[in-house]
């Protein structure tokens, strides 16, 4: 099972795709997401984005949502690396 993936920056969709795992640094520390993951809403703060698949970004603020094995990270700034 894997998760639908989608990383969106004020100028573009950066990444839509499938992940087994997502890293991501919330506003109050690092957060892991793996498949049948609770709903959850979360801010963003700045650090780096790990996709289980091997993709990374730099990301600064926005938000985190999680529902039904989607993850979208909505970004104010990102940077694929």
């Amino acid at each position: 099972m894997s998760l639908t993936v989608q990383v969106i920056s004020p100028e573009r969709v950066l990444f839509e795709g499938t992940a087994p795992s997502v890293t991501a640094p919330a506003h109050d520390g690092e957060v892991g997401i793996l498949p049948s993951h609770a709903p959850l809403m979360t801010l963003l703060g700045a650090g780096e984005l790990r996709l289980g698949s091997g993709e990374r970004f730099q990301v600064r603020g926005g938000f985190l949502q999680v529902a039904d094995n989607t993850v979208r990270v909505v970004t104010e700034w990102a940077e694929q690396t």
